[in-house]
C-alpha cells in the first residue's frame, strides 16, 4: 500500500515513548504521533491518551526523504460542528466574554489582505479604547449620578 500526505489511515499503536507514539500502519511500515498530535487538548502523558495495542485513525502529516511518516490522531478527527476555538484558555477574545468585533478565528472577507484586517483590528481597538476611557472619567469624577448628596 502506498501512503500519501492527508491520507487517513487505521493503524495500531505499537509502542509509547514520552515525546511520542509509534503507529504500524500495516504491509511492513510504522509513523509516529508526536505528543503535541495525539489529543485536541494538552498532553501530558501519553499514557493517559493512549495504549499499545490500541487501533487509531491517523492522518499523515508528512513522509520525509528518508520514508520517515509523520501521524497526527487529532487532526484525523472531525472537527464537531459549531465549536470554535476562541484561544488560550478558551476565553472568548476580549477577555469579559462579550461580543467583540474582531474575530480572529475567521476572516470576514477572504479578499482581505494582512493590512485591511490589520486596520479593522486597530478600528476595533480604538473604539474600545475610547469607551473604556470614558467610563474611567466618570468613575473618577464621582460618576454615582449625585446620590450621595445631604
Amino acid at each position: 500500500m502506498s501512503f500519501e500526505v492527508g491520507q487517513i489511515v487505521e493503524g495500531k499503536v505499537t509502542g509509547i515513548m514520552s515525546y511520542g507514539a509509534f503507529v504500524d500502519l500495516g504491509d511492513n511500515t510504522s509513523g509516529m504521533v508526536h505528543i503535541s498530535e495525539v489529543a485536541p487538548v494538552y498532553v501530558k502523558e501519553i499514557k493517559d491518551h493512549l495504549t499499545v495495542g490500541q487501533s487509531v485513525k491517523v492522518k499523515i502529516l508528512g513522509i520525509d526523504e528518508k520514508g520517515k511518516i509523520s501521524l497526527s490522531i487529532k487532526q484525523a478527527e472531525p472537527k464537531p460542528q459549531g465549536v470554535r476555538r476562541n484561544g488560550a484558555g478558551g476565553r472568548q477574545q476580549g477577555g469579559r466574554g462579550g461580543s467583540d468585533n474582531f474575530d480572529w478565528n475567521r476572516r470576514q472577507n477572504s479578499s482581505d489582505n494582512f493590512d485591511d484586517m490589520l486596520s479593522k483590528f486597530m478600528a476595533s481597538s480604538d473604539e474600545k479604547i475610547s469607551g473604556l476611557k470614558k467610563d474611567n472619567r466618570r468613575s473618577r469624577k464621582g460618576g454615582n449620578g449625585g446620590a450621595n448628596q445631604w
